[in-house]
């Protein structure tokens, strides 16, 4: 179990909170490219607890700013784009995306306020459909050359959405290879049509087993956790029979992110991203190895299941994530449909706004999750010595990869069976190149 100050200490992101200090050393998710209206791309963000205005200028720049103007406190969210920066409606001052003050219009003429007036900036750039911010100070970091970053843009798909819980607990289902075979359970193996959240319902790499069947019937995992530059590897096998074994390799991507697959073909990276302490987005990159990805296709087929602006599924705790007790009693394992990504939701909302860790009891499954939080304490007690952190964000422009895998394999050589079939896959990838392979 863990103490309530230990609890406090790796949840709560605020500027003045030791997480929240670690955090702002790292880039952030902090809106999709999307949002950003041709018309008029401003949108209000709100970003680690904080709130910030974001913005596209006539140049095309990005710029993120604190939303209360330093004048008088207006919200920066309703001003107008113009003049090559973001004009507040209040009395018109006007700022450009690095913060600078470019006029002062209702001062005297000849006046020199606007030199001395600095609104707080940030960094953004924009990653395949994301655009991420940099919120500490001094040089932000690179990013590494990871699959979602480097694919061309026809091979990926961004989205989000919204959760109603604390970013840790979000990010820890992603890290729980245990958890699939109850919580993602079907009862159904037919082979389903292609759709969002039922990659589970589908068969694994080379095999014609289900893999709800292999799910449902092998429900011990044998969990591996590795440490790695970016974070941590984990590797999850489940014994067939002697020649058969079904391996599952994830990455835990720090400080609030994990690399998946989705099926042979794509894999998904996935960031937590602090809105506040209570409240987080999910943000995912598709990322294709085969064929270019049909956005509109793939945009559609969410747009099902959440609803704008917020991005918030239609089926969430104020209609109890559609929980039907006939369904659960005759049709489904849960009672809440056949999107995993509902059955996540509840999930982690239902452990509480922040869950409260002093009432857990962890056991060998939960392997991965301690081994994170041990990482997440040891960073955070470095940043508070005024050392670099374990995961040093400056090394990330090294980074590569990572290998991310789900088939069956000869159980007697399981580990070279994923790390070739990582490495065939690479290879056959239109826009992939041997240097991205990642070392073993």
């Amino acid at each position: 179990m863990m103490s309530k100050e230990q609890n406090e200490l790796i949840t709560r992101i605020g500027p003045s909170t030791p997480c929240g200090r670690l955090m702002r050393l790292y880039w952030h998710p902090a809106a999709l490219v999307e949002e950003l209206d041709e018309r008029r791309p401003v949108k209000p963000v709100k970003l680690l607890g904080e709130d910030f205005v974001l913005f596209r200028d006539e140049r095309g720049r990005y710029g993120l700013l604190d939303r209360d103007c330093p004048h008088r406190g207006a919200d920066l969210a309703f001003g107008r784009l113009e003049h090559g920066g973001l004009r507040c409606a209040f009395h018109g001052w006007l700022f450009d995306t690095e913060g600078r003050c470019l006029q002062t219009p209702a001062e005297p003429e000849g006046s020199t306020l606007c030199r001395n007036i600095r609104q707080r900036a940030f960094p953004v750039v924009e990653r395949n459909g994301i655009l991420f911010a940099y919120l500490g100070e001094g040089a932000p970091p690179p990013f590494p050359a990871f699959d979602c970053f480097v694919a061309p843009p026809a091979y990926t798909f961004a989205f989000k959405g919204l959760l109603e819980c604390n970013w840790l607990q979000a990010l820890e289902v992603g890290i729980d290879p245990a958890h699939a075979s109850f919580l993602h359970r079907f009862f159904e193996d037919e082979d389903p049509a292609q759709g969002y959240g039922r990659q589970f319902r589908g068969q694994s790499d080379n095999t014609e087993m289900p893999l709800t069947r292999l799910l449902r019937e092998h429900d011990r995992p044998a969990i591996e956790v590795d440490p790695a530059d970016y974070g941590m590897q984990i590797v999850t096998t489940r014994r067939i029979d002697d020649r058969h074994t079904h391996v599952r390799v994830t990455n835990q991507y720090f400080p609030h992110a994990f690399v998946i697959p989705m099926n042979a073909e794509m894999t998904i990276t996935q960031w937590h991203t602090p809105i506040d302490d209570e409240t987080c987005y999910w943000y995912a990159i598709f990322t294709s190895f085969g064929k270019p990805v049909d956005k509109q296709h793939m945009r559609a087929q969410r747009l099902q299941l959440y609803e704008l602006p917020e991005y918030r599924s239609r089926q969430n705790r104020s209609n109890n994530y559609g929980f039907d007790p006939h369904e659960q009693q005759h049709e489904t394992y849960t009672g809440m449909g056949d999107d995993i990504n509902v059955h996540d939701q509840w999930a982690v909302e239902s452990i509480g706004r922040i869950q409260d860790r002093t009432r857990e009891h962890l056991g060998q499954s939960d392997k991965a999750i301690i081994t994170y939080r041990k990482l997440l304490r040891r960073c955070i007690e470095q940043v508070q010595k005024g050392e670099r952190p374990t995961i040093d964000p400056m090394t990330a422009g090294a980074l590569q990869g990572p290998a991310v895998m789900d088939g069956i394999g000869p159980s007697e050589s399981i580990e070279y069976y994923w790390k070739e079939a990582d490495r065939a896959r690479r290879r056959q990838a239109e826009w992939s190149t041997p240097a991205l392979e990642p070392a073993e």
